[in-house]
């Protein structure tokens, strides 16, 4: 049977589909897998399961004599050196679709706990308590009426404005290319990003990130933002410039962020985990136990298409 590699621990429904068409050795150890396990463990394999965590460049590739494919365990793929498995005849799939509910409710979740400043009423509540109702006591911002702009709207950044109708929400939307099939369907209007930068109530990055990406949201462009405005990143850490954010959310530029992804991931800028006006969740945009499960069989199915001759899915490698 050939060897499949997996970088790490997946669910058992993906798992199980493995194991009856592989020999399948899993990586198992405490945090993330290191590269000289990781290249010990592609050398003779056929498939390797990559995690959005796990590094694969042109060392671990190289390690890989007999690999084939390289199923990634995620929408993102950055986090593989594509180009070069090409050059290499390796084929890399990723799992889209499997996380956009799950990433554009934990959006719009994200979104609606700095707003109503969810975690930090709890907070209070575990600690001190309350004195009661006041009319002044613990006021956030409402989001029905408000205006969100969302920044990329592919699979994600749509499920996010339909939620967003859902709360009777103006919605502006940027990125590379015009969708006037999505604005008739949605009600979205496109615009530039600092037209959505200045006029949002609500910014939300939803797009997949580009190394051209880097810091798009920075100093100039937070001081565009209203100092009523929420900045939501649910995407990838390094479109934020961290250090910027930081100090526009000290100085009041903009009232408050929420984020699941950071930009030295999994380190975070340790001055904002003091900060009340900001949420902060480890990158559990896709965790559920749908969206993972999907995500397990979406890669077991393509090693096995892969092995038989099939054309796998979600190719994100493909030969021009």
């Amino acid at each position: 049977m050939k060897k499949v590699f997996i970088a790490g621990p997946i669910p058992e429904k993906g798992l199980e589909i493995l194991k009856a068409h592989f020999e399948v050795e899993m990586y198992e150890g405490e945090g993330i897998i290191d590269k000289e396990t990781l290249k010990n463990g592609v050398k003779d394999a056929f498939g390797l399961v990559s995690l959005l965590s796990t590094e694969v460049d042109q060392e671990v590739i190289d390690s890989g004599t007999e690999l084939q494919f390289i199923a990634n365990y995620g929408a993102g793929f950055n986090n593989v050196d594509i180009d070069y498995a090409r050059s290499k005849n390796i084929d890399v799939s990723n799992t889209p679709k499997a996380s956009t509910d799950a990433t554009a409710e934990l959006t719009m979740a994200i979104l609606l706990a700095v707003a109503r400043r969810i975690p930090e009423g709890d907070q209070l509540m575990r600690n001190q308590g309350f004195n009661g109702w006041a009319p002044l006591f613990f006021r956030g911002r409402e989001v029905s009426g408000k205006t969100i702009g969302i920044i990329g709207l592919g699979e994600i950044g749509t499920a996010v404005a339909q939620r967003a109708k859902g709360f009777n929400m103006n919605i502006l939307y940027t990125g590379p290319h015009q969708k006037p099939d999505k604005e008739q369907a949605l009600g979205t209007q496109y615009v530039d990003l600092d037209t959505l930068l200045q006029n949002a109530d609500f910014v939300t990055i939803n797009a997949a990130y580009q190394p051209s990406m880097k810091h798009m949201i920075d100093t100039p462009q937070l001081k565009m933002m209203k100092p009523t405005s929420y900045l939501i990143n649910a995407s990838r850490g390094p479109i934020v410039h961290e250090a910027a954010l930081l100090e526009a959310l000290e100085n009041k530029m903009i009232e408050g962020a929420a984020l699941d992804v950071y930009e030295f991931e999994p380190e975070i800028t340790e001055g904002l985990k003091s900060l009340k006006n900001v949420v902060i969740t480890p990158h559990i945009g896709n965790a559920t136990f749908e969206a993972r499960d999907m995500m397990a069989e979406m890669v077991a199915n393509n090693l096995i298409k892969k092995a038989t001759g099939e054309t796998p899915d979600y190719i994100v490698n493909a030969s021009k």
